[in-house]
């Protein structure tokens, strides 16, 4: 048996606040009703259907709005991630950028935006610059460029090092102990 319920909020795959639905009786009474999610349909409850449909559409408006101003300061966005790489002639690099390390830089940058709704087919390992796709509402998706780059380090040590340079390296540190005692055996040494 089918009950005409009217819905508080919104659920997926059922309706929106305001709609005015048809379930299944156990439905109702089991779950929409205790949570109140929705009421039975009344006359008098089919008068406020205009009241909760005015504000979703208000809510829904500024919703709208407020997620095509973040896509305007998404697409405006360029997020650099630094990662070690392996050789000149590679642009692979050791690790990986994922969809929850790109969430958290955009935390970083005051933006809340779920992990989820940004589109990867797989983390990203070149250096290279790339496009991503974000679902911010269901009309509104942005682009939001992301860069990998070398280390500084490596970039400048390109320039400025050359191999022969970097072979070097001290043969051993001494301790203040065992420069103490070495200090000590080449006297005893030269006193005999």
């Amino acid at each position: 048996m089918l009950v005409e319920v009217l819905l508080h909020t919104k659920i997926d795959k059922l309706g929106a606040e305001g709609d005015l639905v048809k379930v299944k009786s156990g439905y109702a009474r089991n779950f929409l009703l205790p949570k109140r999610m929705a009421t039975v349909a009344t006359m008098a409850s089919k008068r406020h259907i205009e009241l909760l449909r005015k504000r979703r559409a208000e809510r829904e408006a500024a919703e709208f709005q407020t997620a095509q101003e973040l896509a305007s300061r998404l697409q405006k966005l360029k997020l650099l991630f630094t990662l070690a790489s392996g050789s000149e002639e590679q642009e692979k690099v050791f690790g990986a950028v994922t969809a929850q390390n790109v969430a958290d830089r955009l935390k970083e940058e005051g933006l809340e935006i779920d992990r989820k709704k940004i589109h990867m087919d797989r983390p990203l390992k070149e250096l290279r610059i790339y496009s991503l796709e974000v679902d911010i509402h269901p009309y509104v998706t942005a682009q939001l460029h992301v860069e990998l780059v070398p280390p500084a380090e490596k970039a400048k040590g390109k320039e400025t090092k050359t191999k022969g340079e970097a072979r070097k390296r001290p043969a051993s540190k001494k301790t203040k102990h065992s420069a103490a005692s070495e200090a000590e055996a080449s006297s005893s040494d030269t006193s005999v």
